[in-house]
């Protein structure tokens, strides 16, 4: 009798600890009491009536992504492309995730599809290559009120690729190929032409320079012309100050001897010879020189033998 109440007790233990339950982080319990909704565990320990309740989902609530296959869609201008989307979305409300509806993510899968083909239905070929970020958005948009019922939250969706036909992207590869010559021509147009008006621009400058510097020659030859003419004025100029000086201060020092009229007339003569300079064939003698004395002398030493002396 003992060991059956010692295992009776044992079984109650072991009951009991294995009605203990602790939820992890980023996720919730949902539990059920006797079939019907109870409530919801989130982070923490938790014990269950043993028998009565049980944990009939456990739901993560961290953020999860969906990669679909890519779906076939037509466009407006009626090409055929298939387009591959991702989808981030979040569980908000474990409740409503696990009774909302029987298969969420297959949910979520068709309706990304129906919400594609009616985004891109509306839109030509050339739009649709353009406006991801446009038909992002509006798919957000859409799916996140959808599955809101559902206790999911859609975060995000991206366009992953967009495949068009072959043909399609044949003559896309040639636009491309044509736009890039067009580009490259044009840049090559560019070039040269900024490279001919950078020549035009330095010869310009390098004539305007020249220009200057002839100029700025000229004038510094011209100076120079002015101040040597200024300089050869300047001493032409002191140098007839100083005959003048000299002949001011000798005619001063005649003054000054109080020279007699026979010393005047020897200097008369004097300079009439300096004047010849024996080169002159007709000397004329003033009258008030000629009775000196000596004359005869000085007449002979100044004159050659050929000179002519008149008397007046």
């Amino acid at each position: 009798m003992e060991y059956a109440g010692i295992g009776i007790i044992v079984l109650i233990i072991l009951l009991i600890v294995s009605n203990i339950k602790v939820v992890p982080q980023a996720q919730a319990y949902v539990i059920e009491r006797l079939g019907a909704f109870q409530t919801s565990w989130s982070v923490g320990l938790h014990i269950k009536i043993p028998l009565i309740d049980k944990v009939a989902r456990r739901v993560s609530l961290k953020e999860q992504v969906l990669d679909f296959p890519p779906q076939p869609v037509i466009t407006k201008d009626n090409v055929t492309m298939r387009i591959d989307t991702v989808v981030y979305y979040q569980i908000t409300d474990p409740k409503a995730y696990a009774y909302g509806i029987v298969n969420p993510l297959s949910a979520i899968e068709n309706l990304t599809a129906t919400t594609l083909r009616n985004i891109i239905g509306d839109l030509e070929l050339d739009e649709t290559l353009t406006s991801r970020e446009i038909i992002n958005t509006k798919m957000r948009s859409i799916l996140d009120e959808a599955t809101d019922p559902w206790g999911i939250k859609v975060n995000r969706v991206e366009l992953k690729n967009i495949i068009p036909p072959a043909e399609i992207q044949d003559a896309m590869e040639r636009q491309m190929k044509a736009e890039r010559g067009r580009r490259e021509a044009i840049l090559k147009a560019e070039g040269e032409k900024k490279s001919a008006i950078l020549v035009a621009e330095g010869k310009k400058e390098s004539a305007i320079l020249e220009a200057e510097a002839q100029k700025a020659a000229a004038i510094l030859r011209a100076e120079a012309r002015k101040e040597a003419a200024i300089r050869e004025a300047e001493g032409e100029a002191e140098a007839i100050l100083k005959v003048q000086s000299a002949t001011a201060e000798g005619i001063k020092k005649i003054n000054e001897s109080n020279p007699s009229k026979q010393v005047i007339s020897i200097k008369s003569l004097e300079a009439f010879a300096k004047a010849a300079d024996g080169k002159a064939t007709k000397i004329i003698i003033p009258s008030e020189i000629q009775g000196l004395a000596g004359l005869a002398t000085s007449l002979i030493e100044v004159a050659k033998p050929d000179n002519k002396v008149i008397n007046k």
